[in-house]
């Protein structure tokens, strides 16, 4: 009796002891971008002509668009202000090939 109680335990156990598991690691960075604006769709996509060569980045949930001397930029101006050919700077998350973006700088005040 005590044979079989100790297999019916060990049969329960065993999977457990053997389990294997398994994670996923996602690494987020956050860093900043430069250059002129070739294509611009407001709360979709901005395009940036860099140094490297051109970078799309995707608009995050909320955008926020600053002067260079921190000045927040009211809904009416970004749509006057940003425009293609004009030098931004952009901060954002990226998670892999996405790149989305939290605050848009404008390089002149």
């Amino acid at each position: 009796m005590k044979k079989t109680l100790l297999s019916i335990a060990l049969a329960v156990v065993a999977p457990f002891a053997w389990a294997q598991t398994s994670s996923t690691t996602t690494t987020t960075t956050i860093t900043d971008g430069g250059g002129t604006i070739t294509e611009y769709t407001p709360g979709s996509v901005i395009t940036l002509k860099e140094s490297s060569g051109p970078r799309h980045y995707r608009f995050g949930k909320t955008v926020t668009y600053v002067t260079k001397s921190g000045k927040t930029l009211d809904e009416e101006t970004v749509r006057t202000r940003i425009k293609l050919g004009i030098p931004v700077h952009v901060h954002y998350t990226g998670e892999g090939d996405k790149m989305l973006v939290d605050r848009v700088t404008l390089d002149e005040d």
